[in-house]
Parts: C-alpha cells; sequence; structure tokens
C-alpha cells in the first residue's frame, strides 16, 4: 500500500453538480495559501488532492464553501480483503484503549455490500486488536469513527475526518453582490450571501473605534474565503452608535448607502441582511421597494435560516457576540425610518478605502490604515 495521504473532499449535496467550480476554487486557494499541490480531480463524486503538505492543504481548502466534509486519507485498493486488512490496520492504530469505535463505509462499492465491508471489518478489528479493549460502538455512540469512502477504482480510508460548510462554490453564479457589515447579524448575512455562491463586495459601516476592531476581526474571518489576494473595502462612519433601540433608524440608513455606493459603482445585486424570520414584513418590502426603484437586484440571504444564523456567527469566530445576535433578532421592531438626505451625504463623505492584501495581519492593517 501506498504510504501518500491524500486530501478528499466531499462536496455538499448543493455542490454535486458544480463539481469543476469546486474543483477551480480549490486550486486557487491553495495556490493564494501558497501551497503546492501535484494535482486537483474529481474521483466519481469526490474530489481528490495531491498535496504536498495534506494538514496545511486541507486546513485551506476547508475555508470553501460548496464543501459537507474533508479528510486526509490513504488510498488503497478496493478489493474486499484487502479493505479489511488496510482498515484493520490504518483504523486500528487510531484507537486508544479502551475506546469504542464505528466502522462506516460508504461510497459505491463493487461486488460486496458497505454492510459487508463494515462487519468484516469491525470483526477483524476487534480479533487482531484486543489488546487494546476497543469495543464496537454505533452510528449514535463511538469514541472515534473508522471512516472509509469506496470508489469505482480505489477506496479511501481516512485518518482525519472534519466537517465543511456546506453552500455552493464561490463565485458560481459568476455575479457580484454589494454587502454591507455593520454588526454581527450583517457579517452572518455576508457569510450567506458568499454561502449562496455570490461573489462579494464589501463595505463597513461603524461608529467608534471599539467597533471598527470588532468589524476588523470580523472581516478578517471572511476575507479568506472571496478567493483574492488584494480587496478594496470602503469604509464609512456612522453619526450614531448603532444599538438595538435604534436599530430601526440604522437599517433606513444602510438601505440608502448601500442604494447610493450600489449606483456610483454599478452593482446590480445588493445583499441585505432583513429577513422576515426576524424583522416585520414592512421592513422587507421597504427594502425591496427601494431597490426596485433604482433597478437594483435585493438578495436577502437569511430569508430562510433560522436556529442555523448562531452556528454562522460561530464560524465567524463570534460566540462571545451570540448574546448580541440574539438581542437583535428578539427584538420588537417598530416602523423603519427613512434618514434625512443630509444624514446619508454626510456619512457617503467619510468614505475611507482601504487596500486589504490577505494575510495574518488583515486587522493590523486595516486598523493602521483608517488612523492615517
Amino acid at each position: 500500500m501506498s504510504e501518500i495521504s491524500y486530501v478528499v473532499v466531499f462536496p455538499s449535496v448543493f455542490a454535486k453538480n458544480k463539481i469543476p467550480a469546486l474543483i477551480t476554487n480549490i486550486k486557487k486557494i491553495l495556490k493564494i495559501r501558497n501551497q503546492k499541490f501535484n494535482s486537483v480531480k474529481r474521483e466519481g463524486s469526490i474530489v481528490i488532492v495531491d498535496a504536498n503538505d495534506p494538514v496545511f492543504a486541507s486546513s485551506a481548502i476547508n475555508l470553501l464553501f460548496g464543501i459537507e466534509k474533508i479528510a486526509i486519507a490513504r488510498q488503497v485498493s478496493n478489493d474486499f480483503d484487502t479493505l479489511v486488512d488496510e482498515i484493520t490496520k490504518l483504523g486500528g492504530n487510531l484507537l486508544l484503549k479502551g475506546e469504542q469505535f464505528n466502522v462506516r463505509v460508504e461510497g459505491s462499492p463493487k461486488g460486496y455490500t458497505q454492510k459487508d465491508l463494515e462487519v468484516a471489518a469491525t470483526s477483524s478489528i476487534i480479533e487482531k486488536k484486543s489488546n487494546l479493549g476497543a469495543k464496537p460502538g454505533n452510528d449514535q455512540n463511538y469514541d472515534k469513527l473508522i471512516y472509509t469512502y469506496v470508489t469505482k477504482r480505489n477506496a479511501y480510508i481516512c485518518i482525519y475526518l472534519d466537517e465543511g460548510h456546506e453552500g455552493i462554490p464561490y463565485g458560481y453564479h459568476k455575479k457580484s453582490a454589494l454587502c454591507c457589515i455593520y454588526d454581527e447579524l450583517s457579517a452572518v448575512s455576508c457569510l450567506q450571501t458568499i454561502r449562496e455562491g455570490f461573489q462579494t463586495s464589501i463595505i463597513v459601516c461603524y461608529n467608534k473605534r471599539s467597533d471598527l476592531t470588532k468589524l476588523a476581526k470580523i472581516l478578517d474571518r471572511i476575507l479568506p474565503v472571496t478567493l483574492a489576494e488584494k480587496i478594496p473595502i470602503e469604509f464609512y462612519k456612522l453619526a450614531f452608535k448603532p444599538t438595538s433601540k435604534n436599530y430601526q433608524k440604522l437599517v433606513g440608513l444602510i438601505i440608502e448607502v448601500l442604494v447610493n455606493v450600489a449606483k456610483t459603482k454599478g452593482f446590480n445585486y445588493v445583499s441585505l441582511p432583513v429577513s422576515p424570520i426576524v424583522f416585520p414584513i414592512s421592513y422587507v418590502e421597504y427594502a425591496m421597494n427601494r431597490f426596485w426603484q433604482e433597478n437594483i437586484i435585493p438578495i436577502f440571504p437569511l430569508g430562510g435560516i433560522g436556529k442555523e444564523v448562531f452556528q454562522s456567527a460561530r464560524d465567524l469566530g463570534l460566540e462571545k457576540y451570540l448574546r448580541n445576535i440574539e438581542v437583535v433578532i428578539t427584538k420588537r421592531f417598530g416602523d423603519i425610518l427613512k434618514p434625512k438626505k443630509t444624514e446619508v451625504q454626510v456619512c457617503l463623505q467619510t468614505k475611507n478605502t482601504v487596500q486589504v492584501t490577505i494575510g495574518p495581519n488583515n486587522v493590523h492593517d486595516i486598523l493602521d490604515s483608517l488612523e492615517e
């Protein structure tokens, strides 16, 4: 058996018919992250990456959307007897003393069923690793999952397995949407826009330095998935501090800022974090009508999202801000407040464009640039 480890990418259910776009994005992110690779190719319904460093490559690839799960695996023959031996050897080596394990096989085996292989491999591990005292578990109760995926040509025994971020490949629609980030919920909305396959151009609205620091940290989590090495971001300063009490005023102002920027920059699509699950339907109607007046197509990425909003927030590293999101989505809102033209113009005049080079110093680069 070859000792080469491969990165195995399992497309999300919505990306199974978009694998060529996913492969393109995998190659892009590896090049941006300076991860050398020999090949990225499709094998049935999965993608196999032959990378020089599978650990760092898998970490980079798992920034992408369109992935259900990602693994580092050993490639072996899909012959039944060979697979039983290799699962016993590799899977058994992953076990610690007394652990419960679960052998799971998926894919498209020929000449035998997935269940046949699971039972045979489980029995073999029990017999040959008896010194460990390892016991078989089940799909609901186990300490270690021994996962194998079988294709028509090979089989892949996973030595590491992680969940992906679902969605579809970035930029699949070949359409750009303008997003505005001004708080945690708007950041989740921007992430959802990316997850739905739009290219994004981001503007940021903030009031104080402390707000800017928090938003810069959020941006640091979003920018790597845009598959750009450099990205311009426009910053606008608000004349008031956004709170749950003046949220309807904030939303009204953000809508007008987005309308003006979209018209100036020529964007046909604008993403807005207004959802009928969270806000009164009047907010959605107002936003839709305002954008349609300017021949701009509004996108509402939070439209059908429920409690998943909290998982998206965790994806952004916003665990300590979950309470802020909860305050917004549980608030009783009054009518949306349309801002005065002078308020909109004052905000637009504070524009400051920062050219961000994607890297480890994103937050400091943003903060330093806005101090100049």
